[in-house]
């Protein structure tokens, strides 16, 4: 008998397209059967439980020697200034279609490895006025079906003179389309006026907040905690790389203020990203011991702030686990579970009921697959999005055939 069972999504009819994963492996060992019909799991039992009448009709994907997870999510890029670094000399163009097609490519990249869900961070004003933010909604557009992206509006400055144009410029990005109310405030002459005029339109609109900073100011982030307290629907801050340069009371002082306030931070394993000439990762087993939701994103790909950025969700989670110390379970937690709370997204199991957004990795247990991360299979809304495939290859070896290591390699073509 399976080992979960619902019922149908809601509007599911024996018409709903299903899809059967079979012998994937689970982190609890297990090796199960997974059957999915439109965005939902339905079903999760033992391997060859859900091979019936009506389940052989369905397609199926063979995850025999994957490991089979929630799918990550990416909860800080910069589409519209991804891939720039790859341009030729002379100034980046920013025409609508230029930005479409780098954050198109970006998103595709993110996506292949494993990230349903995209949230970028967008820069508004200036002399491109919404041209970018606009550019990045068409890509989200073409991306119907393959990922989710949400857009945070960036404007530079939002008090003073010259930050009128910004306020204006920020309302009607959230008429264009932004979903989420975002900036800079240590850019701004006034940082506190500046996160009091983000936090005002996001409550006026009903938006989240997603703010940049570094972090390094405990009176600024103890206002911010004082201000954020009770908004909803949530405020997540980042990189906060600052946090680590303080004192260990200080830094522990605000993490435990911003526990308080329900804020998140997003942390960036990976690098710095645009606006972020410091380097360094938010202090992030601190501020768990606080209780502050730590998720963790990848920031700048391949732009002026980080020219080898990948872009790999897993790639974080194994920089969490080498280097900021966390167990391998909570550091997949940061880029996953974690991430998709950050964005508001609902949770994800591999178990029935659950939105079937799941990435599948050729390995047998977590530390494994995030150290060596080749073989990945996406899923988004109940299908087969993305592949990437790897083989490696070695020349003979009388040692290997001795100690019959294990090997990789083509088919034999002869009979």
């Amino acid at each position: 008998m399976p080992d979960s069972q619902a019922q149908p999504p809601d509007g599911a009819t024996a018409d709903s397209t299903t899809l059967l994963l079979c012998g994937a492996r689970l982190t609890d060992g297990r090796t199960v059967d997974v059957r999915l019909s439109g965005a939902r799991i339905e079903a999760v039992g033992t391997a060859g439980s859900l091979s019936t009448a009506a389940t052989a009709r369905s397609a199926r994907v063979d995850l025999g020697g994957y490991l089979l997870l929630p799918a990550p999510a990416e909860p800080h890029g910069h589409a519209d200034t991804a891939l720039t670094a790859l341009a030729p000399e002379g100034p980046v163009s920013y025409a609508t279609e230029d930005v479409q097609r780098r954050a198109t490519e970006a998103a595709l990249l993110q996506l292949g490895h494993g990230a349903t869900a995209l949230r970028s961070h967008v820069r508004i004003g200036d002399v491109q006025g919404l041209g970018p933010l606009e550019a990045v909604l068409e890509a989200r557009r073409a991306l119907r079906g393959l990922a989710e992206v949400t857009t945070v509006a960036v404007p530079r400055l939002l008090t003073g003179v010259a930050g009128a144009d910004g306020l204006a410029m920020l309302r009607d990005s959230l008429k264009t389309g932004a979903s989420v109310v975002g900036g800079s405030p240590d850019a701004d002459p006034d940082p506190t006026g500046y996160t009091e005029a983000v936090l005002e339109a996001a409550a006026e609109h009903g938006c989240p907040v997603d703010l940049h900073t570094d972090g390094d100011d405990p009176a600024r982030l103890a206002r911010l905690a004082a201000m954020a307290g009770g908004l909803r629907p949530g405020v997540s801050i980042g990189p906060c790389a600052g946090l680590a340069r303080l004192p260990a009371d200080v830094a522990s002082r605000t993490a435990d203020q911003l526990a308080a306030a329900g804020v998140t931070v997003v942390c960036l394993p990976q690098g710095g990203c645009a606006g972020s000439e410091l380097r360094g990762v938010a202090p992030v087993r601190l501020l768990r011991a606080a209780g502050v939701p730590v998720a963790a994103g990848s920031g700048a790909m391949r732009d002026v702030a980080n020219p080898v950025g990948r872009g790999d969700p897993l790639e974080a989670a194994f920089l969490l686990a080498s280097q900021g110390g966390l167990r391998v379970p909570d550091a997949y937690d940061a880029v996953s579970a974690a991430a998709r709370a950050a964005m508001g997204l609902p949770e994800v199991r591999v178990e029935a009921g659950f939105p079937a957004e799941l990435l599948a990795v050729r390995g047998e247990r977590l530390a494994g697959v995030l150290s060596l991360a080749y073989s990945r299979i996406v899923i988004h809304r109940g299908r087969v999005v993305a592949r990437t495939s790897a083989v490696r290859e070695y020349c003979d070896s009388a040692a290997a055939v001795a100690l019959e290591l294990p090997r990789q390699g083509r088919p034999d073509p002869r009979p």
